[in-house]
């Protein structure tokens, strides 16, 4: 229960970072975690196959 408290907070941390920033920032910001999100997945689904 405390680490959902917890992520819930800093989600609110977050989103309130994001909302004072201009539209532009926060798609490339948006944009560079997900890529980052994506290389991060294709990496650990290429390390489980067996080769």
């Amino acid at each position: 229960m405390l680490v959902l408290v917890a992520a819930l907070l800093l989600l609110g941390v977050v989103l309130g970072a994001v909302a004072q920033l201009p539209v532009p920032v926060s798609l490339a910001a948006a944009a560079a975690i997900a890529g980052w999100l994506l290389i991060f997945a294709v990496r650990e689904r290429s390390a489980r196959r067996p080769r």
